[in-house]
């Protein structure tokens, strides 16, 4: 244990550069370090926006696992990864860290280019042990001396993969140290038989009290043999099934530690020393409150997970005024509810994200938050289907993909009526490469009995929505993109039929096809091109698959020259979709597809993207004119 220092100095943070830098402290200036770090956390996410609450919660643990260990020689491996603002603060990025989630800044998440200190890219829950365990087998092969440490959250732990990761191990005897960082919330409060364990485990420390006299008695028995010493640990086993069922870290092969205080730095301190020592499995179960230290994320931690900028007084989130497309979504959603006694909600932990929160309260028999947990909400939604009920399953592009083999399987191959609720579809900016969700249509346009539609604005997701619940029959998804769109786009009346597109413009000279949100660029591309004498042929394809052939196919005949425009890769996009039905009934037609390159595409805002990609409409303009130039 640490000895109290009696002096501090002012603006610690500024001599901090490097994990070495706080090795040199003591406990008090430690905490005067927290303290000075949770401030900058405050002051910069309230300008940047990011993840604010699970990094609050993690900043003692944060500094006691930097304090001990010796990174990077020493691996730690950050799990989902938007809590490790603190440690990016820590490993020399504390002067560039107003740039984080900016173009060109620091990223919210580690990446193995930013530093030497992050070793594993993680911006999706329940990797950590896997790729910890993956990093400590190689270190034994070649016989390396270092530390591997997972820092998981109890929300990240919901997720499959890290049971997989856990139970492999748990009997492999190699030295691994777990950390759990449990604050009780993932995104929102978690929940599930885990969050239950926890909770028990958290109710009853009598056994650890028990478990730890047992241990110092043992200590100071001289002379102890091998064979006495399993007779006692015997004893100890004993005494751990009469006060409490062993945890499931235990019966998994684990030594397990806990429930630490996840803010006492003492306490960290003194069992990271004890963890880096032992043979074999280590999980220390720590505890935290998400939020800490900023009473508006205390209070309503769910609110401050990933925030955009706000007002550092109140809390009060700055310009967020209006409906967004999930609100849109939440709305439409309670409102068929009404209608349709057979339809249910499913999320995976994203009920507020969704815009599904109404509906929970309002019908919460009839919603499920099944914790972050994407492949069992699909083949869950798949089960309830086959039993004759509409499950709606709601769930942000990027995450979506891990639940690719259940879409195939478990509900396309019997083509069951679930509703794929695709939010965060197409680029959502500071979160960066592995939140962009822009595959979707790529990853479910080849899936046989799969149709996919795209609202341009409100009203064509409700029309949609209202389609796929009370019409449609067979698995159907909905794209939509983050944050706020349009009321209604155009004067159009067509309402959402059955494959079937719409044409927005009349036009001779060009044909534009695009979908979703492009909509509104491709109306402003319009216009530009409008000014040069060009008159376009515009199509909102509404359906993604199955496209609408007899118009799209009348529009290129027409017009001979085919522009496809979409926030999507462009690799087994709308584009691609075009072509082969052009390639099929043998049209030679000149065509030009814009979307995402094959690569995957940075952090920044959507505005930002969009146009370093040629995105905007007045780029789009320009190159479609660069190509009627060359004919």
């Amino acid at each position: 244990m640490m000895k109290e220092g009696k002096y501090s100095v002012d603006n610690l943070l500024d001599s901090i550069n490097s994990p070495a830098d706080i090795k040199r402290l003591n406990v008090v200036q430690l905490k005067q370090l927290a303290d000075e770090i949770r401030k900058l956390l405050i002051e910069t996410i309230s300008k940047t926006g990011g993840h604010l609450a699970s990094n609050l919660g993690a900043v003692e643990l944060t500094i006691a696992l930097h304090f001990i260990f010796d990174s990077p020689k020493d691996k730690i491996v950050w799990d989902v990864g938007h809590q490790s603002y603190i440690h990016k603060i820590l490993t020399g990025r504390k002067e560039r860290f107003g740039t984080i989630r900016k173009l060109n800044g620091i990223s919210g998440f580690p990446k193995t280019k930013e530093s030497l200190h992050d070793i594993f890219n993680t911006g999706h829950s329940s990797t950590s042990i896997s790729a910890a365990l993956g990093l400590a087998k190689a270190r034994d092969i070649e016989n390396g001396n270092y530390s591997v440490i997972a820092v998981i959250g109890d929300g990240a732990l919901t997720g499959g993969m890290a049971f997989e990761a856990l139970n492999d191990a748990g009997r492999s005897l190699t030295n691994l140290i777990v950390v759990l960082n449990d604050n009780d919330f993932s995104i929102r409060k978690n929940v599930g038989g885990l969050s239950k364990h926890l909770a028990q485990i958290r109710a009853e420390p009598s056994y650890f009290k028990a478990k730890e006299t047992l241990e110092q008695v043992f200590i100071g028995i001289p002379g102890i043999g091998e064979p006495l010493v399993e007779a006692l640990n015997r004893i100890k086993d004993w005494v751990k099934y009469m006060l409490i069922h062993r945890t499931l870290f235990d019966e998994l092969g684990f030594k397990y530690f806990g429930p630490i205080d996840g803010h006492d730095l003492n306490e960290l301190i003194s069992i990271f020393s004890k963890a880096r020592l032992i043979k074999g499995p280590v999980l220390i179960h720590v505890r935290t409150q998400k939020g800490k230290g900023y009473k508006p994320a205390e209070e309503k931690p769910y609110a401050f997970h990933g925030v955009s900028a706000f007002e550092i007084r109140t809390g009060e989130i700055i310009n967020e005024k209006g409906n967004s497309y999930s609100d849109v979504f939440g709305k439409e959603m309670v409102r068929l509810a009404g209608e349709e006694s057979k339809l249910v909600a499913i999320t995976a932990a994203m009920p507020d994200g969704t815009g599904l929160n109404e509906f929970s309260k309002k019908y919460p028999k009839r919603f499920f938050d099944v914790g972050i947990a994407e492949q069992h909400a699909v083949t869950f939604a798949a089960g309830m289907a086959k039993n004759g009920l509409k499950p709606v399953c709601a769930i942000y592009s990027s995450f979506l993909q891990r639940a690719y083999d259940q879409i195939l399987h478990d509900v396309a191959m019997q083509n069951l009526h679930v509703i794929f609720a695709i939010d965060r579809a197409g680029i959502v900016g500071e979160d960066g490469e592995t939140h962009q969700g822009i595959y979707d249509l790529s990853y479910l346009s080849h899936i046989p009995n799969m149709s996919i539609m795209a609202p341009s604005d409100y009203r064509e997701l409700e029309e949609m929505l209202k389609y796929a619940v009370t019409q449609h029959r067979g698995p159907i998804a909905i794209r939509y993109p983050r944050g706020k769109g349009k009321e209604r786009l155009t004067d159009v009346k067509d309402r959402v039929t059955w494959h079937n597109g719409v044409r927005i413009c009349n036009g001779t000279d060009l044909t534009v096809i695009t979908s979703g949100n492009m909509v509104e660029t491709s109306l402003q591309v319009a216009a530009l091109l409008k000014n040069h004498g060009i008159s376009t042929d515009l199509i909102n394809a509404r359906f993604l698959k199955p496209l609408d052939e007899k118009l799209i196919i009348g529009s290129a005949m027409k017009t001979k020259k085919v522009v496809t425009i979409e926030d999507h890769s462009i690799i087994g996009g709308l584009g691609s979709n075009v072509l082969q039905m052009l390639n099929k009934f043998g049209l030679k037609i000149d065509i030009k597809l814009f979307g995402y390159p094959d690569q995957f595409v940075a952090q920044g805002t959507r505005n930002d993207l969009f146009r370093i990609y040629k995105l905007d409409s007045h780029s789009l303009a320009h190159e479609i004119l660069k190509l009627l130039q060359k004919k």
